[in-house]
């Protein structure tokens, strides 16, 4: 943590004032440095995924992973959206998939959402095994998200408090 000494109670005074205009740029920066802990390491943990060729299956038989199309599309599709202050005053930002596959399907002439394999992976589906690549993750990387978040945090206090 920060910390920083003060000698007349004026100073503080303004300190203080000027930490409470700049404390959402305070808040913004450990968001995003946070969010870049997290997604970095589910964008590692994508990248690790097993692939599987794409194939008509024989009854009861599923796929182990996603094919390289797939794998390709959900890496391009993920990030973490700007953040934003809602309405009750809380800042956030998501992390996920957005737009859609590279190959068209009857059923999905645009292409199958990104959202829906990404999903399809993690939890399994009747032709696709489970793979749970984001819940472990987020669960492994969270500590060291919090420590990024608390060292963003510091920095900008620091620079306030030392300006």
């Amino acid at each position: 943590m920060a910390r920083m000494a003060f000698r007349a109670s004026k100073e503080y005074e303004l300190k203080l004032l000027q930490f409470q205009k700049s404390a959402p740029q305070v808040i913004i920066a450990a968001i995003y440095a946070g969010a870049k802990v997290i997604a970095d390491a589910i964008k590692k943990a994508l990248g690790e995924l097993p692939t599987d060729q794409f194939r008509h299956l024989k009854e009861g038989e599923k796929f182990n992973g996603p094919t390289e199309h797939e794998k390709k599309d959900l890496i391009a599709a993920f990030g973490v959206t700007p953040i934003k202050r809602g309405k009750d005053n809380n800042f956030s930002a998501k992390i996920g998939f957005d737009g859609y596959g590279s190959i068209p399907t009857r059923k999905y002439p645009s292409g199958v959402p990104n959202q829906l394999v990404a999903r399809s992976i993690e939890s399994g589906s009747t032709v696709r095994k489970k793979t749970p690549f984001v819940r472990s993750t987020v669960t492994r990387a969270k500590k060291a998200a919090q420590e990024a978040m608390v060292k963003a945090a510091d920095a900008e206090i620091e620079k306030i408090f030392k300006s």
